[in-house]
Parts: structure tokens; C-alpha cells; sequence
């Protein structure tokens, strides 16, 4: 039996939270002297009325949370807050369509970056920084936020905590869950704030700074200029995102160690070798197309590529470069990127290089195991050995992907979109990534998508930010069963 009150008193909780991080934006609304003050007075306490009221009626609760309450937590969460959250730009009138606001805060908290707004420097700086700060809840999870508090009110979280955490492996840096979150969000404010500073240095103004770097360290790719950091002519500034992009794709497992003095870390594991190994690879394979075909000199060459690279592979989708007129040969590479991902652990999405790593290391070892049919060769990671179970789940997770990408490219050709938007546009949001090929390239948007697509890649973008299987689970009959 699934115990209702404990799921609404945690989603009451959560929007209590989302409705005080609306009112953050008034301060800049009243700097800048714009007129959504009341749009977010009005939406940030009656978002945290609604959840005093839910968390107040079922505060006689029982504690013990357990896996199913956990996925449909989390679950049912995400939406919630992406229904509240879209209800600021409907009131203020700058996205009138509930569905095209709905789709836009979606792809804020899933940090995916797809935008369907045309002219983003018309609006008011307040929805502005409530736009970016949906993707900085959304990076590090709005859940994973609530565990630092959740233990005081006597409420379990490590199932809150598998949920919603992406990656095939959850790195507890505390044996309490609450302090591990306290931890990981520690790290997070902490490159945030150095971000901020850096950009401001720079030459951005703080607003503007603050916004890129909460979009940044979410991987999410939201920005407050039309162009993308294209905007920014500044090599110091592409350089500053670049690095920043790539610590956020980052293990923050990994991050926290070398914090702490364990860079050697660094260079004993396997997947963060990886990572670092296809960024450069594929940097070095673009930007030598791009010099010889005379794109331009080796500096902006080698920038244009790392940036974009770097963008697309951790999902974060920022852009100084239209890569669709690079010709085919590189176009399907960033295509093909679009299925990488960062590290596990990591604000990244997509399918995560942990997962690829593994599955090719599997893949040739089943060669020797052909050969030698009685031998046992386990498949090793970071000296250790992985046990087939996570073999298992990871390829399990493979295939599930890639038959919701074929099936959701199959439902946005019905739709009417053509054969490289239809795969593009499901390709970028189940991956979270943002801009991808065709009329949702990177100079473009998903202003054009029908109305039935929205909510098909809304309900993507939510799939892949967590991770298919706390979803998927509970379109699973066994899992409604007592």
C-alpha cells in the first residue's frame, strides 16, 4: 500500500522551497525597476501557501520511507515543480501559453536548456534570474537540496537520494545521507560563486555573471542572451565556461577528494580519464577539420571546437559557434555526442561515459572469454572488479534508451517534423543537452514544435534527467502490487 500522506507532506515540502527561490528575483526586478515584482510575489508565496498546506495536513505522518514512496516522490516532485514553476511566466504574459511555459521550466529544472523564447532579452531581469536559478535547483536536484533539511523533520532519505542522484553508482561521501547532500551542495555553491567572480572579471555585469554561472555548474545551458555566449566576444570568458563546463561534468564524488588534497585521484580513475580522453580526441579531430578548411586561425579554431565539444558532451548546451555549418562529417559527430555524456555524478545527462566506458570494456573482453570459454574475466574499474549485476543494469539501461530515442524520434515524425529535427529534438532531450541538428540546431529554438511534441519532450527531458529507470518503474505493473 502506498502511503499517500508522506508523499504530499515531502512535495509539500519541496514547494515551500520552490516558492522562496521565486522571491529571489525581486531584488533585481526592484534594481532594474521592471514590472514582474508582483509576478513573483504573488507566484513565490502562493507556490509556498499551497505547500505549507499540503506539508500541515499530512505532517502526522509515518517516517519510513521506502523505495516506492522514493521513485514516486521524486517523480511526482519534478513535475510539480515545473507546473509551479511556469506559472510566473503566464501571469506576467512573456510566455502566455501554458504549455510553451510548462515546456521552458521543465527544460530549466531537467537542466536541458531547450528554450522556445525568441527575443530572451525582453524579459524582465526578474524572470530572468528565476529562469536560471530553476536550472541550478535542477543540477545538483531540488530533493537532494531538501535532504540537508528533510532528517530534522524526521523524514528518510537515502531513498530520495537513489531516486534522483544520476549515474549507474551513488558515492555516499558520508555514511548520513543528509551530510553527504550538505556536502555535494557545498562544492557546487563553492565553483558557483568562483565562476561568478571569474566572469565578473571578465567583463560581464553581476547579473549576468550570477546567471551563467548557475547554468553553467547545472550543465543546463540557459542564458540571458539570445546568442548564447556567441554574445561574448571575450576569449577570457569562453575559456572561464569552458573550464567550468568541465568541472561540472565532473564526479562531484571526485571533485570533493580533490578538495581535500587527493589529486591523485584524479589520475587513478578510470572514467574521468575517459571523459578527459573524448573531449580532447574529438577537440583535436574538429578543430584540425576546421583549421584546414580554413575556418580561421589555430587559436579560434581550437576555442570554437573545445567549446563546443565541451558543451555538447556535458550537456550543458551553451554555444559561440553555429556547428551545423561545418559541414556533414562534423555535424554527425556532434550528433553522435549527443549520446556521450559527462562523468556519473556529475549535473551532466545523457547516457554518462561511465556506462560506455564499461559497455566497451565488456564488449572486448567477450572476445577473450570466446577464446578461453572457462576462463573468468571479470571487467575491472578503477581496480576493481564489477559485478555482473551492474553489467546488467547497464545494459539494460542502453537498450531502453535507445528504444525511447527510436520510438520518440517515430511519435515527432508523426507529428510532422522532418527526420533530422524529429531526431535531433528527442536525441536533446532525453539527453538533456539542449540545442541539437535541424530546425532545434543551435541558432534556433522549439518555438515551431507542435503542441503535442512539447509535452512529449517535456515528458523526455524528464526521463533523462532522471535516468529513465525511476520512471520506468513505475509504469511497471509488479510495482504497484502490494
Amino acid at each position: 500500500m502506498v502511503k499517500k500522506n508522506i508523499i504530499l507532506n515531502v512535495v509539500g515540502f519541496i514547494l515551500i522551497m520552490e516558492g522562496f527561490f521565486m522571491l529571489l528575483g525581486i531584488p533585481f526586478s526592484l534594481y532594474f525597476d521592471d514590472n514582474d515584482i508582483g509576478i513573483l510575489l504573488v507566484s513565490g508565496l502562493g507556490t509556498s501557501l499551497i505547500g505549507l498546506l499540503l506539508f500541515l495536513i499530512t505532517k502526522n505522518k509515518d517516517d519510513d520511507i521506502r523505495k516506492r514512496e522514493g521513485y514516486i516522490i521524486v517523480s511526482i516532485s519534478w513535475i510539480v515543480m515545473s507546473a509551479f514553476g511556469a506559472i510566473p511566466f503566464v501571469l506576467h504574459g512573456s510566455i502566455p501559453s501554458y504549455t510553451d511555459a510548462f515546456f521552458e521550466t521543465m527544460s530549466g529544472f531537467t537542466t536541458t536548456g531547450a528554450s522556445i523564447l525568441n527575443d530572451i532579452e525582453s524579459l524582465p531581469h526578474g524572470l530572468l534570474f528565476w529562469r536560471s536559478i530553476t536550472q541550478w535547483l535542477g543540477g545538483m536536484g531540488m530533493i537532494v537540496l531538501s535532504l540537508a533539511i528533510l532528517p530534522i523533520l524526521g523524514i528518510g532519505g537515502m531513498q530520495l537520494f537513489v531516486a534522483e542522484v544520476p549515474g549507474p553508482t551513488k558515492d555516499k561521501l558520508h555514511p548520513r545521507v543528509r551530510e553527504t547532500a550538505m556536502r555535494l551542495w557545498g562544492i557546487y555553491v563553492l565553483f558557483t560563486l568562483l565562476e561568478t567572480l571569474l566572469l565578473i572579471i571578465g567583463g560581464m555585469t553581476f547579473f549576468d555573471a550570477i546567471c551563467h554561472s548557475f547554468t553553467t555548474m547545472a550543465t543546463g545551458g540557459f542564458s540571458t542572451k539570445q546568442s548564447s555566449i556567441a554574445f561574448y566576444q571575450s576569449p577570457f570568458i569562453h575559456y572561464v565556461i569552458i573550464v567550468f563546463m568541465f568541472i561540472a561534468g565532473t564526479n562531484f564524488a571526485l571533485l570533493y577528494h580533490v578538495l581535500h588534497g587527493k589529486i591523485g585521484n584524479l589520475k587513478d580513475n578510470d572514467e574521468f580519464k575517459f571523459y578527459t580522453f573524448i573531449v580532447l580526441f574529438w577537440t583535436i579531430v574538429i578543430s584540425a577539420t576546421l583549421y584546414f578548411a580554413n575556418y580561421g586561425g589555430v587559436e579560434i579554431s581550437f576555442r570554437d571546437s573545445l567549446f563546443q565539444v565541451v558543451s555538447i558532451i556535458t550537456t550543458t548546451g551553451f554555444v559561440t559557434a553555429d556547428y551545423e555549418v561545418w559541414g556533414t562529417f562534423l555535424l554527425l559527430i556532434f550528433f553522435l555526442l549527443l549520446f556521450s555524456g559527462s562523468c556519473a555524478g556529475s549535473t551532466g545527462g545523457s547516457i554518462k561515459v561511465v556506462r560506455h566506458y564499461l559497455l566497451l570494456k565488456n564488449s572486448l573482453l567477450e572476445l577473450r572469454r570466446l577464446i578461453h570459454p572457462r576462463a573468468i574475466i571479470p571487467v575491472r574499474f578503477n581496480k576493481h572488479s564489477v559485478s555482473q549485476d551492474i553489467v546488467s543494469n547497464i545494459l539494460a539501461f542502453f537498450l531502453f534508451y535507445m528504444f525511447i530515442f527510436i520510438l520518440g524520434s517515430i511519435i515527432m515524425s508523426l507529428l510532422g517534423m522532418d527526420f533530422l529535427s524529429a531526431i535531433g529534438s528527442v536525441a536533446t532531450s532525453l539527453g538533456n543537452v539542449g540545442p541539437a541538428i535541424g530546425s532545434v540546431g543551435p541558432t534556433d529554438n522549439f518555438a515551431n514544435v507542435p503542441t503535442i511534441g512539447k509535452w512529449v519532450l517535456s515528458f523526455l527531458m524528464l526521463m533523462g534527467r532522471l535516468e529513465l529507470f525511476t520512471i520506468l518503474v513505475i509504469f511497471s505493473p509488479a510495482f504497484w502490487k502490494s
